[in-house]
């Protein structure tokens, strides 16, 4: 069993920041479902190639995903490796995707809380740049909306992301990480 988790925020004036990446892909991924609720999160299972996956978009706020995560991974009797995260990251390009593990926060609060949660930072990530605007407040930034010329630059990568999501398995995880790293 797999979770994949989708970090955003709640609400609608939060839909197209950049914060809210995570929710983007899993939107894009899964397309018009009907998502159930629990413990503080809108959730989706199914089942990807005889593994079961459970989407999870918790809606907490984004500095607060910690919680969230902890109670469904203890619910369903998951580890660290049957974790993958979708995040925004200030540091890299718009559209430049990296996969990670045994990463620090970054100054990720979102991040953040996982780690103090789950108790380790070994739980795999999908990175999704959403660069940086030095003159302005990092709140202000990630709680913006995209252009549209970096909207459409997001969403062609949306392609490379579903294919990482359908083929994660942790012990694979370096094999991907060189793939699309």
């Amino acid at each position: 069993m797999k979770l994949i988790v989708g970090l955003g925020n709640p609400g609608k004036e939060y839909e197209n920041t950049r914060h809210n990446i995570g929710f983007m892909v899993l939107d894009s991924y899964l397309g018009d479902v009907k998502w159930s609720s629990k413990f503080n999160g809108l959730y989706y299972q199914t089942n990807i190639h005889g593994e079961k996956y459970i989407f999870l978009k918790p809606q907490s706020y984004m500095n607060l995903s910690g919680g969230v995560v902890k109670k469904y991974a203890d619910y369903f009797k998951l580890t660290f490796e049957d974790v993958l995260i979708i995040q925004d990251d200030l540091d890299l390009e718009v559209g430049k995707i990296r996969i990670k593990i045994n990463s620090s926060a970054g100054g990720h609060n979102g991040i953040k809380d996982i780690i103090a949660c789950l108790h380790t930072d070994a739980f795999a990530r999908i990175k999704v740049g959403v660069s940086n605007n030095k003159n302005m407040d990092t709140k202000d930034y990630v709680l913006g909306a995209f252009s549209k010329k970096d909207m459409d630059l997001i969403k062609t990568k949306f392609a490379d992301i579903n294919r990482i999501i359908e083929s994660f398995d942790y012990k694979d995880i370096n094999m991907l990480m060189n793939k699309y790293n």
